[in-house]
């Protein structure tokens, strides 16, 4: 129960139905006393503040809540990589880390302990048997806007056995509808921002924070052009992002967008905006949901970030269980270190992986 509406209202349909549940909070990261100053003001899902508002609901509803202090789980598996990947030159996704091996991982290892037989929470994505295979896979959520299943790829067909997701069939206004009916304390709470961890929603911040504390060194280096004109100097590649268009403070007589991250040779690569138009990438350690393996090219609607609209390709698999994506149309930015979700043509779940590069056919 991070303190929202969702996950409020997952618990309250689940007590609603009869079924006997507690309520678990997991507290990931501490925030700073500015932050904390700053009370409801902030948009983040791991505060005391989200802590006290899931207790009141449970309250509301009458069953146990607890808090569970990850914090070192947290810090190893999600802030650690998610700096380790923008020093590499790539744009890291926390929110499928921190569901794959906190929120859905360490948690489902806790629940088994305290002899819990499922884990339920307010995600919006639906679990389905894929057809071709009987595997456990996710379906697209009712709600299209608010589906979550590009956050979810990583999970297992073990703990999908125990995972139940109970606001996949219903549209956000309807759940905060439920809310008020019910009197849920969070009924019409805003909605929390996507990196919890950086109430400022200014990573850059975040990250020349971490380095300083750290000791860690980002040296600036060069802008250069497609064709290898010298643009002026960056301030570090941890600071760019394939894509990326504003802040580069290039003057020039057309908008330059980041092509490309060069870590070793410390450079930025940029150009017009047909030169951030892939036409197909390759994907590192998938993890297949409804599909056993990919052991032959079929046609998948990939999703290469979660505003994404799924675009139709042809996946292949690759040697040492990598991914092949040919777009049928290029899409826009495809950066490295970010996830990639492969659909079947209803919009199910067959897999997912980590971006490695995008490439063009030019």
């Amino acid at each position: 129960m991070s303190g929202g509406v969702d996950s409020s209202v997952a618990a309250w349909l689940l007590r609603r139905d009869g079924v006997d549940i507690i309520g678990v909070n997991m507290r990931t990261h501490r925030l700073s006393p500015a932050e904390i100053a700053l009370g409801a003001q902030i948009k983040t899902c791991c505060s005391p503040f989200d802590a006290k508002d899931a207790r009141a609901c449970a309250e509301r509803s009458e069953f146990p809540f607890y808090v569970l202090d990850v914090e070192p789980d947290f810090e190893r598996d999600v802030i650690d990589p998610f700096i380790a990947a923008y020093r590499a030159g790539e744009t890291p996704n926390p929110c499928v880390l921190c569901n794959n091996y906190v929120k859905l991982g360490l948690l489902l290892e806790k629940a088994e302990l305290w002899g819990c037989a499922k884990v339920a929470t307010g995600h919006y994505a639906r679990k389905v048997r894929h057809p071709e295979t009987g595997r456990w896979t996710l379906q697209r959520a009712a709600d299209r806007n608010k589906d979550q299943c590009y956050y979810l790829f990583g999970l297992t067909q073990e703990q999908l056995d125990v995972i139940e997701f109970p606001l996949g069939d219903y549209e956000k206004p309807a759940v905060r509808e439920m809310a008020r009916d019910a009197e849920i304390p969070t009924a019409d709470k805003p909605e929390s921002q996507e990196i919890c961890f950086i109430p400022s929603n200014d990573y850059r911040g975040f990250l020349r924070k971490k380095f300083a504390e750290r000791g860690i060194t980002m040296p600036a280096g060069r802008f250069l052009t497609v064709d290898g004109k010298d643009m002026g100097e960056h301030q570090g590649i941890a600071f760019y992002t394939v894509g990326q268009r504003r802040g580069l403070n290039i003057s020039w007589h057309e908008p330059l967008y980041v092509v490309e991250i060069d870590p070793i040779a410390n450079v930025v690569i940029v150009g017009p905006r047909s030169a951030v138009q892939f036409d197909g990438l390759t994907a590192k350690e998938p993890n297949w949901m409804g599909l056993e393996k990919l052991d032959a090219p079929r046609p998948a609607l990939v999703q290469i970030r979660h505003r994404h609209t799924p675009a139709s390709a042809t996946i292949s698999p690759l040697e040492g269980g990598r991914v092949h994506v040919e777009f049928e149309e290029p899409q826009q930015a495809v950066s490295p270190g970010q996830a990639v979700v492969f659909l079947d043509s209803e919009e199910r779940v067959l897999g997912g992986g980590w971006i490695e590069k995008g490439y063009t056919n030019d």
